[in-house]
């Protein structure tokens, strides 16, 4: 069992680094190579996405990633971003398939910026489409016509597209509460009608599963007003994005979000949905729990270690009902810990 570690920049080798002792104390002989991704990679070898990284990500059996970009990097041209390091790998995998839970632990319910009534026993999974959409359209770009600048990208979806990630969201829905709810603008955009008019035409497959439709705008005001009549969403890649960063912080802190991207043979890439937040990169106070329990997700999605992953979940919950705290979720009455604290009650835990 191969992974490929790519720890990024920012908190990135922080987080990761804890994340790998718990896959090492689980003892399940994984072998585990480290490579550049990202401004790391930039700095190193001025490309965001290197060959050699390339080639150990094709090798592996999954991905473990950090965090990627920052400030440092946001001058340089576009395609040598860290974030083009993040796109590259996506497709150059076949990563189509992005699966973001936001699940509030009890613990943590106070933490939540909504009342703790309306957040109590969250448990949303939210399937992204990973690799098409307005992200990697063509044409793009910005140009001059008429005497100004002028920007455009290009949203689209093939049928195609739409079908292969709408089966991963139903049969994700059946594994759960049986309910599926498909966001789109269809109101507006074209491309979203096609994705519209294909799920509908999926249902019939899977008589099991409840099929709802809501419109973006509505989907993000519903996520605030009333989270819990959510159980699996499904939507495109920009939709997918916003969307699920709203989600994350309905648990108390997007340092506890987890995520899995996969290519259709369970092959995943998994990292945390927080970012590289270069502004406390390097201080031993960043949250190591989303990049965790992102292991959690590998060790079910892409090794089928089912045990192992309940092992790592159930460790993390233990950890928090002891009142451990990263400052991101620190609140009165419990004990502010540091990412290697944080790493080191997880193994104990474990």
């Amino acid at each position: 069992m191969k992974i490929c570690i790519l720890p990024g920049d920012g908190i990135g080798p922080e987080i990761t680094a804890e994340a790998v002792r718990v896959l090492e104390a689980l003892d399940l002989k994984f072998e585990m190579e480290e490579a550049l991704l990202g401004g790391a990679a930039v700095d190193a070898t001025a490309d965001p996405y290197p060959e050699a990284t390339r080639k150990l990500a094709r090798e592996a059996d999954a991905v473990l990633l950090g965090a990627v970009g920052g400030p440092k990097w946001d001058t340089l041209p576009r395609e040598q971003r860290p974030e083009r390091g993040l796109l590259g790998i996506r497709k150059d995998l076949g990563l189509f398939a992005n699966l973001r839970p936001a699940v509030l632990y009890p613990e943590l319910a106070n933490a939540s910026s909504l009342k703790p009534e309306v957040v109590a026993g969250l448990d949303i999974l939210i399937v992204r489409e990973l690799t098409g959409d307005i992200y990697f359209g063509q044409p793009r770009g910005i140009e001059v016509r008429d005497g100004e600048r002028f920007g455009f990208n290009t949203m689209h979806y093939t049928e195609s597209e739409i079908r292969r990630i709408g089966r991963v969201a139903f049969e994700a829905a059946r594994k759960r509460n049986k309910r599926l709810c498909s966001v789109d603008k269809m109101n507006v955009l074209e491309t979203t009608q096609l994705w519209r008019d294909v799920m509908i035409e999926l249902a019939p497959e899977y008589p099991d599963v409840e099929l709802s439709h809501m419109l973006v705008d509505n989907a993000a005001m519903q996520l605030v007003r009333a989270p819990k009549q959510f159980d699996v969403m499904v939507t495109g890649n920009m939709f997918g994005d916003i969307l699920s960063d709203e989600a994350s912080m309905l648990t108390g802190s997007i340092g506890m979000l987890p995520s899995a991207s996969l290519d259709a043979n369970n092959k995943g890439l998994y990292e945390p949905s927080h970012g590289s937040a270069p502004d406390i990169a390097g201080q031993g106070i960043a949250n190591p729990l989303a990049t965790i329990l992102s292991v959690a997700m590998m060790l079910r999605y892409t090794f089928g270690q089912e045990n192992a992953a309940l092992r790592v979940e159930n460790a993390v919950k233990k950890v928090l009902a002891q009142g451990l705290r990263t400052g991101d979720i620190f609140e009165p009455g419990t004990t502010k810990v540091g990412t290697k604290q944080m790493g080191d009650a997880v193994l104990a835990a474990l």
